[in-house]
């Protein structure tokens, strides 16, 4: 059970509340920083830990492929790492007035749509594949939550502003996505879920 892919999604799961506990410690510093339109180090520190943790998505997928070890506990782990990773950063981005609180709940609803589909599903003995629709939405989620992340990074002004407009553009286009591979989902799971008792 402990290859170096599972390992990366583990640590992933641990470094998600040390991320959250930095974001709190020094959200301060960067309302402060953005006030004022100053630079944080803070700032950065968040931003910078949280692209540690979105490229540990791609890295612990890449090492179960590549040494041919994807397990059970895997596959079971890495979704669960995923939600936790983007669901926290958008609670933080929610309390920092830097996306709509409409963003959290169309993509926390359709995780708990999916989740239930799912359970629904395996009960009747079908397994529905993932689709590549819900890859695209969390790898769009991940880079719009590290562009708004690094917008506290940088001064205020017309390139911050620029910026600014286009990830939350593609904060949109996420949200877009999440919907999508939900409705997807249950088009697929129609089938198993409209069969009579």
């Amino acid at each position: 059970m402990w290859t170096p892919a599972n390992i990366v999604t583990c640590a992933r799961v641990v470094l998600v509340p040390v991320w959250l506990f930095l974001a709190q410690l020094l959200g301060r510093s960067v309302a402060t920083a953005a006030a004022e339109g100053g630079v944080s180090i803070g700032a950065f520190a968040v931003f910078l830990s949280y692209v540690v943790i979105s490229l540990t998505d791609k890295l612990d997928g890449y090492l179960a492929r590549s040494r041919n070890e994807v397990t059970v506990f895997g596959k079971f782990l890495d979704p669960i790492a995923d939600k936790l990773a983007v669901v926290v950063a958008l609670f933080v981005l929610l309390e920092w007035h830097m996306v709509s609180p409409w963003v959290l709940l169309v993509i926390v609803a359709r995780e708990f749509l999916v989740s239930g589909l799912r359970m629904v599903v395996a009960s009747e003995g079908t397994v529905i594949a993932a689709s590549n629709l819900g890859k695209w939405k969390t790898a769009t989620t991940m880079v719009a939550i590290c562009g708004l992340l690094f917008l506290t990074v940088i001064p205020s002004g017309a390139i911050q502003e620029g910026l600014g407009f286009l990830f939350s553009a593609l904060m949109w286009v996420a949200v877009a996505l999440t919907a999508w591979s939900g409705i997807d989902y249950f088009i697929k799971s129609w089938t198993v879920i409209a069969k009579g008792e």
